[in-house]
């Protein structure tokens, strides 16, 4: 049945992705999104890609207390999907007590609101980095989680507050999504990643050395435990992840209380390696040296995927090389990003 969706962080990498597939299902999309690193141009995209409006949008930050209740006053919502937070590892190392209280804090923020105002079905964006530097893979949903920075920390003290919510009010439904390394763009070229700034994630600091913007990439490391020394991740398509989003809400009624559930392809790729296929998948070169380690990077971070695949019949669909692929089809089609 269709739902009216709130999606916080819905101008984002993911977030914009997401909207698509809820309003392509026929659900009615709010979006709340104070652009700290979006840019309002993604909104007319995902209209236009949907071929339907979103229902609303808010400029707001999630932790503003009147701006969710002016949200939720507003719009009579059936489910939030929980997307807006902050997201580099590195940076979180830097600014650690900013990322607790926006990612922290702006989950309290919202799950109160939600509560205050009847609305008990929240999909939470959770992240494959809450297990920390393991040394087993595949990563299942039973695996110990053991963060090693700031950002991974606040992903599993969200899980943590959220599990422990559930308990003392029965009738919350959650289901959090670790996902792993989400990557590409919509293939029409119209979504995309573009942080602000320098880029934090890999794919798009390739994309923009293919298209002149920056001069090299600094692979961090090349002295892990791995077959060629650099880092593996399990990269998966964005728009798997954003199916996967959609599909969240026909299940989060399954059962009660708070699931969780690994977004991944079960197969990892270094960081060599995604550099060898996107030079061949876009014909440019691709400069890179090797640099210290990041504090708080680890070696390897493979999904086990089965847990999802058996609930939902989701599977991750595309390969890296169209991960690849659809980034640079968006760089190239938006050289500068969303900027005009």
């Amino acid at each position: 049945m269709p739902q009216t969706v709130l999606v916080t962080g819905g101008a984002g990498f993911i977030g914009s992705h997401t909207c698509v597939e809820l309003l392509r299902a026929g659900h009615e999309v709010v979006v709340l999104d104070d652009h700290s690193n979006s840019s309002p141009e993604v909104l007319e995209r995902i209209a236009k890609i949907a071929g339907r409006p979103l229902a609303a949008v808010h400029v707001a930050d999630v932790r503003d207390r009147r701006a969710l209740d002016a949200v939720f006053t507003s719009h009579p919502i059936d489910a939030v999907i929980h997307f807006a937070a902050k997201k580099a590892v590195g940076e979180s190392v830097r600014i650690p007590l900013t990322y607790y209280d926006i990612n922290v804090g702006g989950t309290t923020a919202l799950v109160s609101a939600m509560h205050e105002h009847g609305v008990h079905r929240l999909v939470f964006s959770s992240s494959c980095s809450i297990y920390g530097d393991v040394t087993t893979v595949p990563l299942t949903e039973e695996s110990p989680a053991a963060p090693t920075n700031p950002y991974a920390t606040t992903k599993w003290t969200c899980e943590q507050i959220l599990a422990d919510v559930c308990r003392h009010v029965p009738e919350l439904r959650v289901l959090a999504l670790r996902y792993f390394n989400p990557a590409g763009a919509h293939p029409t070229g119209l979504l995309g990643e573009d942080p602000s700034g320098v880029p934090n994630n890999i794919m798009p600091f390739l994309t923009q050395i293919a298209v002149g913007r920056r001069d090299e990439l600094s692979v961090f490391g090349d002295d892990f435990p791995t077959p060629d020394g650099t880092g593996i991740r399990d990269y998966v398509h964005v728009v798997d992840v954003a199916e996967g989003h959609r599909t969240a809400l026909d299940h989060i009624d399954d059962e009660p209380g708070m699931r969780v559930f690994n977004l991944g392809t079960g197969r990892g790729a270094s960081v060599l390696e995604l550099v060898r296929t996107f030079a061949e998948v876009s014909g440019q070169p691709i400069p890179h040296r090797v640099t210290e380690r990041r504090p708080g990077d680890v070696a390897e971070l493979v999904a086990d995927p089965t847990k999802v695949a058996s609930a939902w019949n989701w599977t991750a669909r595309r390969d890296l090389a169209a991960m690849c692929r659809d980034a640079w089809t968006f760089q190239q089609q938006n050289p500068y990003g969303y900027a005009p």
